[in-house]
């Protein structure tokens, strides 16, 4: 199976994967729900903190928590200008040649494995389908 979103309701859409995992999506600021803007900064945040995930636990302690947060720049109301993706670690226990030892690995990691930020920096096609018959 691929994944799907099927609509539920008037703007209402649920997104699911072979695996069972559900998301609610509907149009910005619906109650319960993803915008799919937010689902694409979503996605953006949680690739770094899968890809960094080892490194900032390796380094800062294994049931270290962490949160990634994501924001995006928008002028037109049809397209996001840039996603920002932004870490929240406490390093406190880390030495400042540490710290930036840290951020240097997880910035390479994420540049050579984060699938998500590499397709957004590459820019690729989205080809739609529509049955005409």
């Amino acid at each position: 199976m691929a994944l799907e979103v099927q609509r539920e309701g008037e703007h209402e859409f649920v997104g699911r994967n072979e695996r069972g995992a559900e998301v609610r999506i509907g149009r910005k600021g619906q109650d319960g729900a993803f915008s799919p803007a937010e689902l694409l900064q979503i996605a953006a945040a949680g690739c770094s903190a899968v890809t960094a995930e080892e490194l900032i636990t390796r380094r800062v302690g294994a049931d270290s928590r962490f949160r990634v947060e994501a924001s995006a720049d928008r002028e037109g109301a049809q397209e996001l200008d840039a996603v920002h993706v932004r870490f929240d670690v406490d390093l406190s226990a880390l030495d400042a040649g540490q710290r930036e030892a840290l951020a240097a690995a997880v910035d390479r990691s994420i540049e050579r494995l984060c699938t998500v930020s590499r397709t957004l920096k590459k820019g690729i096609p989205v080809r739609e389908e529509f049955p005409t018959a």
